[in-house]
């Protein structure tokens, strides 16, 4: 009880300080709109994702993420267009922030093997406080958890707040084998607070993420990727004074996928990742679990993600361009 009552008290501390760290998703290659706009129409067909992420279901204050997203290639405006809706509830709905955004992504054939995507996006993010659920040191003092006078903190001079937020990124890919991608999230850093003379502006998040699908029988010289492969995979992410490093693989034996990594945030490790998926001509739906071996060890519950994306049909319509095959969970 009492390691539970901390980590609710550090959620807190947090939200009320202004804190603000993006959402972060195990599967980030099964969320292409959020991990990079670049991404918007790489699979040049239509493009259906669903997301799901429950952090911390071990604590009554847990971290539960929803997004859905869609994009396609369009010939008429050279690129992908991509849209995305995107829920998050905090701290067992302390605080809650809902986002929409719009993409585009601008593709170049620099040569016949090497491929340029520049995407840009553009968002509206707003942000709800439910006072009520805040738990502060003089409630504690003066009575018990289960019976807790009101506190004397004044509330914020807002419960809602709306904010305009802009990113860009790049992403090449070479011989359909070799991928590799920089977002720059959160450009014009929007103000975050609650207070109006507060100053929280949330901080840009850099990313850079790469890997190679290798032929278990051709190597990278060629073969269906999609049948036996191994897909090495790594992401550098930053924001603020945070550092976090993604190492890992993935297996593909038709139509299953098996994926591990390590995800370590400089400061101390985070977790230890699994992935199990299944793959269709049409769809794919991916299982992963984080084991957390922070300091805050696995009474959190670590971290549950379900990925959904169903892939459409072009038609008969023929595309100048190829798609730019990232892995897919």
């Amino acid at each position: 009880m009492v390691k539970k009552l901390s980590l609710i008290l550090l959620i807190i501390a947090a939200t009320l300080t202004g804190v603000s760290q993006d959402a972060e998703f195990s599967q980030y290659y099964g969320n292409p709109m959020y991990l990079n706009p670049a991404l918007a129409g790489s699979k040049i067909c239509p493009r259906l994702t669903l997301n799901y992420r429950n952090q911390w279901p071990g604590i009554p204050a847990s971290f539960v993420n929803y997004s859905v997203s869609y994009d396609q290639f369009i010939d008429a405006v050279s690129g992908g267009v991509g849209l995305m809706v995107m829920s998050e509830n905090m701290a067992g709905g302390t605080m809650t922030s809902t986002l929409a955004s719009a993409m585009y992504s601008y593709r170049m054939n620099i040569t016949k093997q090497l491929t340029l995507n520049a995407g840009f996006q553009g968002t509206y993010i707003q942000n709800k406080l439910d006072w009520e659920k805040l738990i502060f040191e003089d409630q504690l003092l003066a009575g018990d958890i289960n019976n807790l006078p009101p506190s004397q903190e004044s509330p914020p001079d807002r419960m809602t707040i709306g904010m305009v937020d802009f990113s860009a990124g790049l992403l090449f890919g070479y011989r359909e084998r070799l991928y590799g991608g920089i977002a720059a999230h959160h450009l014009n850093q929007p103000d975050n607070s609650f207070y109006s003379n507060g100053d929280s502006k949330i901080n840009m998040k850099l990313t850079m993420h790469a890997g190679a699908l290798i032929d278990m029988r051709q190597g990278l010289s060629g073969g269906d990727v999609e049948d036996l492969s191994l897909s090495p995979n790594i992401m550098y992410q930053q924001q603020g004074k945070y550092h976090q490093l993604n190492l890992g693989m993935y297996l593909n034996v038709h139509p299953f996928v098996l994926g591990a990594w390590f995800r370590h945030n400089f400061e101390n490790p985070d977790a230890v990742i699994a992935l199990v998926g299944f793959q269709h001509t049409k769809f794919k739906v991916g299982y992963s679990y984080d084991y957390t071996v922070s300091r805050l060890t696995n009474i959190t519950g670590g971290a549950h993600e379900i990925s959904f994306a169903w892939q459409f049909d072009c038609g008969q319509k023929t595309f100048k361009h190829k798609a730019i095959k990232c892995p897919r969970f």
